[in-house]
């Protein structure tokens, strides 16, 4: 019997190109509370919401950091310009979103980018620890009843790469110029992975 197969896709720079809105949001949400923008998003790249808080602005509260941080993008999400990169149809019940944004900026951003939303998104509410953990795939997989040796995780971020490595997950990068040195296979666009990722899921 051939066993079923799942892609999970992280959302930031892998089907949306958001790189440039997230980093105006993260700037705006330094300037409120006198922190330097740049070394504030560097944090962010590479934890969620409340991980960049504890590790910027300690003293702060984590509850108005986040209300903040929200109404940044959400605002960003009604009048921000970004697009989204080609994705190519996939069977509906065969993939899931792991991301470190919140469900609601990732809906709003596909509504209005056109992009189809899986049954499935394991966000950053979702989880008691963010990539490079792997609890966030590993929870995506406990969901869908899948093994995570039948996984198949697209990524463009080193921490997701890891993630999905420490997680016992097949692992392919995707819109960078370069692969991480550890993922099992790279393509500069997703366009360019559509079609092996199909092939890969056997559809």
């Amino acid at each position: 019997m051939t066993r079923k197969k799942f892609v999970l896709f992280d959302v930031d720079g892998t089907l949306v190109d958001a790189v440039a809105n997230q980093r105006r949001v993260w700037h705006a949400w330094a300037g409120r509370y006198g922190l330097d923008g740049d070394e504030v998003y560097a944090v962010a790249l590479r934890t969620r919401p409340v991980e960049t808080f504890a590790a910027v602005a300690p003293a702060e509260d984590p509850a108005e950091c986040l209300a903040l941080l929200h109404a940044l993008e959400d605002e960003d999400v009604r009048t921000g310009t970004y697009t989204a990169f080609e994705l190519a149809a996939l069977p509906a019940d065969r993939w899931a979103l792991v991301t470190s944004n919140y469900a609601h900026h990732v809906r709003g951003r596909f509504e209005r980018t056109g992009l189809p939303l899986p049954g499935l998104v394991v966000d950053a509410a979702s989880v008691a620890e963010g990539k490079p953990s792997p609890v966030p795939y590993l929870t995506a997989t406990e969901k869908l009843g899948a093994d995570p040796a039948d996984c198949l995780v697209i990524e463009d971020a080193p921490s997701g790469v890891r993630a999905g490595l420490a997680a016992g997950m097949t692992v392919w990068t995707v819109n960078t110029p370069t692969p991480h040195p550890e993922s099992h296979r790279h393509f500069p666009t997703l366009r360019g992975a559509a079609p092996h990722v199909l092939a890969a899921l056997g559809a």
